[in-house]
């Protein structure tokens, strides 16, 4: 057989095995697997960061279904798409007074003081209270 066309026939199968992955990876995801780079123990001290030194939960309460600050066990997101980098970009930069939909603001790190690691965590922990169904 001619070397192109088997390179055009093995081009051909690597799509089709592409495309027969994305259905299973969209599967997965939406059976509530957690996004790339999280664990469950991630999420785990999450938990413990957002009702302890990240402060959290004085302004989206304790579930999270929030006081001051916005539900985050809803679908609904107002500054960021719900993406667990996203809510990390978020709790790092915070929300100021021009950028807010709802004229609350949140500091930088909920105005703690937690390093990264922390707030990766809490943003971990933050993602899976908007997947509960």
């Amino acid at each position: 057989m001619d070397a192109r066309i088997r390179l055009r026939i093995l081009t051909a199968l690597g799509g089709v095995v592409i495309l027969a992955a994305a259905p299973a990876t969209a599967a997965a995801q939406a059976a509530g697997a957690l996004p790339q780079g999280v664990t469950p123990d991630m999420v785990s001290k999450g938990k413990k960061v957002f009702s302890g030194a990240g402060l959290c939960l004085a302004c989206h309460g304790p579930d999270g279904k929030g006081t001051i600050g916005p539900n985050l066990t809803d679908k609904e997101w107002l500054h960021v798409d719900g993406s667990f980098e996203q809510i990390v970009k978020l709790v790092l930069s915070g929300v100021d007074q021009a950028a807010s939909k709802t004229g609350q603001i949140m500091p930088p790190k909920g105005g703690s003081s937690i390093n990264e690691a922390d707030v990766r965590a809490v943003a971990a922990y933050v993602w899976t209270l908007s997947q509960k169904k």
